[in-house]
């Protein structure tokens, strides 16, 4: 009952149907929200659901507010007149005692040797994989730690999951897929001897207790990263193993963040498109619309219908908006998964899917095991093989030398373009400061940029104790073991974890309860009952308050997000391997790079200008030569080479001219004021950007191109069309790409061309010879600008030139300079600066500071914008692409 007529007349026949068939009623309501303020956001979420505006909705939307959640006395009210039918509704919901504790899970049992259990096929695979890690004999203290970690893992019955995992690892290694476990599985020795992990427990002495604990009694967490190129057949084997009614992937909920309710909200209500796609670029990842913003758009925030929708933004945030499916959860069981959670089929192909999510399995103490696509591992791959069949060294992880000088010579110059985990501006600002020298430097480095060890006060500490500024002391003698290789600050989570152990008397289970409610600090708060307790016995145990203090900030620091050692250290592997590769064989670096997009941090264009700042050739889209991925081409003499430019990480590249005489020597030194200038000789490439990089050329029709040029080169725009029976609009794209110069030089002549050979969208007329169309008009050159732009617009990068390149002259006549020059500038002296905006970023912990980079041909020029500057040009600073400051 919602007090709308028609319900009447509805009401009456199901009363005469029950009577008839004596089958008793019961009352209820239709609840849609738990309050009547609620009823024009449940209006939008049904025209969202529906696709129309709220002026179409029409019988879509329900008549009246009447559909909240009623109280007690309200039903009373409602069914006054059959109080019967009230009681049994509350009998209904009396019995309904159905609880998640009744659920009963068992872990799916592995195909064992014959006469094996479990638990004694894992030592058995431990103690094998341990010989082979570690040598015969084992050494004692790993052979104890060793057999410790085996009787936790047999007495909380994990042994199970633990083959679980080396099953899958076993299958990736059979099938030449590079996967590296992270996470807590690498604090332990187990999870390397079963070749689980790649850390050492050597070299990163780490925490066990952070990945299995009596006390707590839970399932442990394996991420297994795998090449994201091939995790698909890693997912595909899961369910051909196990069945697709024992194993699914854990759902994903996907809510709704400002930008994607400002466009939602305002489609219902109606509003411009264009105000509010310009609102949606100014919003932030979280929080409220401001009054300002709304002006800035366009809109009026005095308007009764402005106000309504920055009213509904604002709550609609963090609703649900559609579940997708987990980058990589699996839950897998030894009964029917289906008896426990629905299963649905997901919207990628072979996919089936769950309707909890990872929280959900979590608390419900479920086996989850988690196998995500790392596309650094990807792109390694790709560099290896590239490696290989150009005639270079056969490398794998295992294979790249370790510390290696030149790699970390060339992270000291922050030239980590590409890297994985130290490419961000803050890692390129931290580099040159805290210089690595060894692998366990470079898990701090990874770590070290993190809320955690910035709100903590612990960055500077360290980094001025690391280079003698400071003196290296501890605040109690208990500690010296805990915090000695990260100089008496701490920064990693384990280590917050043994300072709770040895400074507050925390037991292992309660440190890592600690380590849980760092993560969970801000939506539920618990962590503040640990305050008292640590700082407290701190202190008595002699610790200065203000360093018990400053711990406790730092715990909380890592509620935002604390780097644990254990993924720093697996992280740190795959940084050194990906900076050597970019140090000694830059153009496979970058092709495989570019072949393992989307990833990282930058886009191609930042990437294909670091490329040729460092001297490697690139050249740009053909279809006479370039392949689906982009390729290594075969390198040419010295004679049209291309030198490059090094000078404080800003480079330059020029072409050097055929006639040139450099026979036996690899560089010139050339005057030039301080620093010295040296120009170096191109010796790799040129990588040969691929057809992927056109933007409006499907794979289906690029497919097609490669096979029909498989059988005998094009000799023309028009062999190519008929042949590869190509849509007009991908020979437009590859016109416009420039991809058919070796027909027609110019793009124009080229799209002339294309436009003349048959109607679009009619793929099969380009089958029928075509009359010649007479002489072809005069058309206008592009200018150089253009052709960067058009490549640019269609490639999203320009072999040719970055886009300042051709505007450098008029640059120069104002008297701006370049980012290389303002490298160079005096510390402190004033200059103006035009660059390409490539990032932006203002995280939570810098008050209000945001961060900026900014691109031209030479390099970068990181920006800082206060708060009281960003708050002034708001607008200019969220939306401008070309920014110029002072």
């Amino acid at each position: 009952r919602h007090l709308h007529a028609p319900e009447e007349r509805a009401e009456q026949r199901l009363r005469r149907r029950a009577a008839r068939f004596d089958i008793p009623v019961a009352a209820g309501v239709e609840v849609l929200y738990h309050t009547r303020a609620r009823r024009s956001l449940q209006d939008v979420l049904t025209c969202i659901r529906e696709g129309v505006t709220l002026d179409d909705a029409g019988t879509l939307l329900r008549p009246n507010d009447r559909h909240a959640l009623p109280s007690p006395d309200l039903m009373r009210r409602l069914f006054r007149d059959d109080p019967a039918a009230l009681e049994r509704a509350t009998g209904i919901a009396q019995s309904c005692t159905f609880s998640l504790d009744e659920l009963r899970y068992r872990y799916p049992a592995e195909h064992l040797p014959y006469g094996m259990s479990q638990a004694r096929w894992l030592d058995t695979l431990a103690r094998q994989g341990a010989r082979d890690r570690f040598g015969e004999p084992v050494p004692d203290d790993l052979e104890q730690r060793i057999a410790r970690e085996l009787v936790l893992i047999h007495d909380l019955d994990y042994d199970g999951y633990f083959l679980t995992m080396y099953e899958i690892v076993r299958f990736c290694r059979e099938q030449g897929i590079i996967c590296q476990g992270r996470g807590s599985a690498a604090n332990s020795v187990v999870c390397y001897c079963l070749k689980i992990t790649a850390v050492n427990p050597r070299e990163v002495d780490l925490l066990f207790e952070r990945f299995i604990s009596r006390e707590r009694a839970e399932p442990p967490d394996i991420d297994l990263d795998i090449e994201h190129g091939r995790r698909e057949e890693v997912i595909q084997h899961v369910y051909a193993k196990y069945g697709r009614d024992r194993a699914a992937m854990v759902c994903n909920t996907v809510r709704f963040r400002p930008r994607s309710a400002i466009r939602e909200v305002g489609k219902v209500l109606g509003l411009p498109a264009v105000n509010l796609d310009r609102l949606a670029r100014m919003s932030g990842y979280r929080g409220e619309l401001q009054e300002d913003d709304l002006t800035s758009a366009g809109f009026d925030p005095r308007a009764p219908l402005h106000r309504h929708f920055a009213r509904l933004v604002d709550e609609i945030q963090e609703f649900p908006r559609h579940l997708s499916i987990h980058p990589g959860g699996f839950l897998l069981g030894h009964e029917p998964v289906h008896d426990l959670v629905p299963i649905e089929n997901g919207s990628m192909a072979d996919r089936t899917v769950i309707q909890w999510n990872k929280y959900d399995v979590e608390a419900l103490g479920l086996f989850k095991v988690d196998l995500l696509g790392l596309g650094a591992l990807n792109q390694l791959h790709i560099a290896f093989d590239l490696l290989r069949e150009k005639g270079g060294p056969d490398l794998t992880l295992a294979r790249i030398p370790r510390d290696d000088r030149a790699t970390f010579e060339m992270l000291h110059r922050a030239d980590t373009v590409g890297v994985f985990q130290v490419e961000s501006r803050a890692q390129m600002n931290m580099l040159p400061r805290l210089r690595p020298e060894t692998y366990y430097d470079l898990v701090i480095q990874v770590a070290i940029i993190r809320p955690g060890p910035i709100t903590g006060g612990m960055l500077h500490p360290y980094i001025d104790r690391r280079h003698g500024r400071e003196p290296v002391t501890y605040p109690h003698p208990d500690l010296e073991p805990v915090l000695k290789k990260t100089l008496g600050v701490p920064l990693f989570q384990e280590q917050v974890m043994r300072l709770a152990m040895e400074a507050a008397d925390y037991s292992p289970g309660e440190a890592d309860q600690l380590r849980r409610d760092m993560a969970t600090w801000r939506s539920h708060g618990p962590i503040e009952e640990h305050h008292e307790r640590l700082v407290t016995r701190m202190v008595a145990k002699g610790i200065a308050p203000e360093f018990a203090e400053r711990v406790f900030q730092q715990i909380k620091g890592f509620g935002e997000y604390g780097f644990p050692e254990s993924h720093a250290a697996s992280f740190a592997l795959i940084a050194y391997a990906t900076a050597w590769l970019k140090c000694h064989h830059h153009a496979a670096f970058t092709c495989s790079l570019l072949n393992a997009q989307p990833m990282g941090f930058y886009s191609s264009g930042t990437i294909v200008e670091d490329a040729k700042r460092h001297g490697v050739g690139v050249e740009g889209v053909d279809v006479c030569v370039s392949g689906w991925d982009c390729t290594l081409e075969v390198a040419r003499g010295v004679g049209g080479s291309a030198l490059r430019f090094a000078s404080l990480g800003a480079t330059r590249r020029f072409a050097l001219h055929p006639t040139s005489n450099l026979q036996g020597a690899n560089t010139v030194q050339t005057q030039a004021s301080t620093p010295t200038t040296v120009i170096q000789k191109v010796t790799e490439g040129p990588l040969r950007i691929g057809l992927r990089y056109v933007k409006g050329l499907h794979r289906e029709p690029a497919d097609r191109l490669l096979a029909a040029r498989a059988e005998r080169p094009f000799y023309s725009i028009e062999d190519l069309a008929r042949r590869a029976r190509l849509p007009q609009d991908a020979l437009i794209a590859l016109a416009e790409a420039g991809a058919l110069a070796a027909f027609a030089p110019e793009r124009r002549r080229a799209l002339w061309v294309v436009h003349g050979l048959s109607r679009r969208d009619r793929p099969e007329q380009l089958l029928l010879p075509l009359p010649d169309r007479g002489p072809m008009p005069e058309l206008p050159k592009l200018s150089e600008l253009d052709e960067v732009n058009w490549d640019w617009r269609r490639s999203g990068h320009s072999t040719r030139d970055h886009l300042l390149g051709p505007l450098r002259g008029a640059l120069r006549a104002r008297g701006w300079p370049t980012a290389g020059e303002v490298a160079e500038a005096v510390h402190g002296s004033r200059a103006d600066y035009v660059g390409v905006v490539i990032c932006r970023q203002r995280p939570h912990t810098a008050s209000g500071v945001t961060f900026m980079t900014l691109e031209d041909e030479t390099g970068f020029v990181n920006l800082v914008l206060w708060s009281q500057v960003y708050d002034q040009h708001k607008v200019l600073a969220r939306t401008l692409s070309l920014m110029g400051v002072s």
